[in-house]
């Protein structure tokens, strides 16, 4: 199993992939697309998206790259993400003029960089790159938000550890495959559908997952870029495509959906006990 992921070695994305399967080989990539590409040409089997996280929210353009793409979701995890503060050794926190991450790092991280003076926060394609980028450069005057094992693989130290604004920072990652083969026996479905224009249109599409006592995790609109001011509707449902339920909500809805396509069916995910 080769699994892609965004970003440079010690990406949480790294760390997610190895969590679905320690054994995985894991391959890394520039961007999301990119991610898409691996797997769609055969260079990797899967490949691993974040999609959601707990401080930062969701993560929009992998909603969009799902619907441009046909490789099913076959799995989730979760991953907790534990942000540190990183430059070359021997830097002084008060010398520090630019802190690099992932835009997503530095909004998770945004209380404690409001107490660094006279710093410039500086977006990348990437928390580990960030790393890596001021390991390559000799940057002394920079710090960059990334893992601990970010710090390990460019021989930097940390300088503040765990300061992301809260201690329960989690994101969820979704696996892609090139076929439907899920880890486990499917127990949640994801769904992106659309709705007319008129009134309580989504109320009624809704109703066809409450009448069948269907719990909705996650509702999410995204707009159609050539349909101003319209929009699909991302759903995460409780149950397994196939089941009986949720297979009669689906035909239910398809009847007043003029599009709907089911983007994956898999095993939610349960965190490792003992």
């Amino acid at each position: 199993m080769r699994i892609a992921y965004q970003g440079e070695p010690g990406a949480y994305s790294e760390a997610a992939a190895l969590r679905i399967k320690p054994t995985a080989d894991v391959l890394p990539r520039e961007s999301f697309e990119a991610v898409f590409m691996a797997v769609k040409e055969g260079a990797a089997t899967h490949g691993i998206l974040p999609i959601e996280n707990t401080i930062g929210g969701t993560i929009h353009q992998n909603y969009d790259l799902l619907l441009q793409h046909e490789l099913p979701i076959v799995g989730e995890v979760k991953q907790p993400i534990v942000h540190n503060l990183l430059a070359i050794g021997g830097t002084a926190r008060d010398t520090l003029r630019r802190i690099y991450s992932h835009p997503q790092g530095l909004a998770q991280c945004e209380r404690f960089l409001r107490t660094l003076d006279n710093v410039e926060l500086v977006p990348t394609y990437d928390t580990a790159g960030s790393a890596k980028m001021i390991r390559d450069g000799e940057l002394r005057d920079t710090g960059a938000i990334a893992s601990e094992r970010a710090a390990d693989v460019f021989g930097l130290s940390i300088l503040e550890a765990a300061v992301q604004d809260f201690a329960d920072n989690t994101t969820r990652f979704l696996l892609i495959g090139r076929d439907a083969a899920t880890f486990g026996a499917p127990n949640k479905t994801t769904i992106v559908f659309t709705v007319t224009n008129d009134a309580g249109a989504l109320f009624k599409a809704l109703s066809v997952f409450a009448l069948r006592d269907i719990d909705l995790t996650k509702l999410e609109s995204r707009p159609i870029p050539e349909r101003p001011f319209e929009y699909l509707f991302y759903a995460d449902l409780s149950g397994a495509r196939d089941d009986l339920p949720c297979a009669r909500a689906l035909m239910h809805l398809a009847e007043f959906a003029p599009s709907l396509r089911t983007l994956g069916s898999y095993q939610r995910w349960e965190e490792p006990t003992g």
